[in-house]
């Protein structure tokens, strides 16, 4: 018997775009219609998600899949989990497959969360009798035991995702399929899920894992895949894969810009232009001293205004852990200064102080959303940048410090 149960062999997938729906017509314009040359029809585009991808994964491998957003990877997992049919090429697999893909995927809203505990094991082909076996374990794990009797739609999102990933993980499919979801969940959950995933992978069951979280990749995985633009760019030990994934597609001249064709249409009427890495003079740099401060502006234009809007970034390290986030009304008086804003064209800069982050590479993050109402535009990597610790606190050591951060600190000397 073969050890592989994934084989994927030139497997594409396209989708067609740019139509737009048609107005209801009236009889005598419809039959008008029929004879003109005008048919009032929109241009068809059509684009492929997926191109020429070849891979296989053997039994009890964990493999990640990294991409940047709309590189393809979830349109990879929705085909390998039979959501969705390749345009050409084909894909094996052998085993029961146990997908998360979004929040909430395969539970039947009406039903409450036990019915569809029972539910997602029917359909992953489980006897009554295993799900009943698993039952307390997956409840527990989940931590809705007080909402088990309630349908599920009047679950919050954190609640979807705490049943769901405890159902795809504890009804112990052959191969589990899992997409950046767990970055719906709180900290702590993220961690306990990660945790389960790890022992998962003890198990010996095959793991299909996408995430931007560099640190679950690196924990997780033994092999990494790279997707580019719908393309496999690069299979290769998970270390090696993260380095060429973080090395490429980041702005090296300490300016990242935006062409209208690279904006995704839902983030009307919000339209990035640019994020810039400033120093004290105004100039962009790519690299900044440690010891000194720096800024961070980004430019943008509305196209309408927008009520509560908040611009901000996150800063995070090379291998995607999270240093700090800021949006430009954090402080209240900002706040109530600003609760809409007119369209036009804006610039929303932050100063990063002196003696704040130790030597290294950063990334920039940037994101523009009304709170608890609408995201209109997220790039987890927006932007790289290096920071020169030359003269700051402890450099007379040849040692490394751990840790982003290197702050000065007032230390005092007494003699007792």
């Amino acid at each position: 018997m073969s050890d592989t149960v994934i084989r994927v062999e030139h497997l594409g997938k396209q989708y067609r775009i740019g139509t737009q729906a048609l107005q209801y017509r009236t009889l005598r314009e419809s039959l008008t219609g029929i004879f003109s040359r005008d048919r009032q029809t929109q241009p068809v585009g059509r684009i492929w998600a997926l191109k020429d991808i070849s891979f296989e994964v053997q039994r009890g491998q964990v493999l990640g899949i990294v991409g940047r957003n709309g590189a393809g990877k979830s349109t990879l997992l929705k085909v390998l989990s039979r959501v969705t049919d390749p345009t050409e090429g084909l894909g094996e697999i052998h085993g029961r497959v146990g997908s998360l893909l979004e929040v909430g995927t395969g539970f039947h809203p009406e039903l409450t969360g036990r019915e569809n505990i029972y539910l997602n094991g029917a359909i992953l082909g489980m006897r009554r009798s295993e799900i009943e076996r698993k039952f307390d374990e997956i409840v527990e794990f989940s931590e809705v035991a007080q909402f088990i009797d309630t349908p599920v739609k009047r679950y919050s999102s954190g609640m979807y995702l705490r049943l769901a990933f405890a159902v795809a993980a504890h009804l112990e499919p052959e191969i589990l399929v899992v997409d950046e979801v767990l970055a719906v969940g709180d900290a702590e959950f993220q961690r306990k899920c990660l945790g389960k995933m790890s022992d998962v992978a003890q198990q010996g069951r095959t793991v299909l894992f996408v995430s931007h979280n560099m640190s679950a990749i690196l924990r997780l995985t033994q092999e990494t895949l790279v997707i580019e633009k719908g393309h496999l760019k690069m299979r290769a030990p998970t270390p090696e894969a993260v380095d060429y994934y973080l090395s490429q597609g980041y702005a090296q001249e300490g300016q990242r810009t935006w062409d209208a064709d690279e904006v995704p249409p839902d983030a009307a009427p919000f339209r990035p232009l640019a994020v810039r890495l400033l120093n004290m003079q105004r100039k962009v740099v790519d690299t900044v001293r440690s010891t000194e401060p720096f800024n961070i502006e980004m430019e943008y234009q509305l196209d309408a205004p927008i009520t509560g809007l908040r611009v901000g970034l996150y800063l995070m390290s090379t291998r995607g852990e999270f240093i700090f986030t800021s949006f430009d009304t954090d402080d209240s008086q900002r706040f109530e200064q600003h609760p809409a804003r007119a369209a036009g064209h804006y610039r929303s800069r932050c100063t990063i102080p002196a003696d704040l982050l130790n030597e290294g590479r950063y990334v920039v993050g940037i994101n523009a959303s009304s709170f608890r109402v609408r995201r209109y535009f997220h790039d987890e990597q927006a932007l790289n940048f290096t920071v020169d610790a030359t003269g700051a606190p402890g450099m007379h050591w040849p040692e490394p410090r751990l840790g982003p951060a290197r702050p000065r600190l007032d230390w005092q000397i007494e003699v007792v």
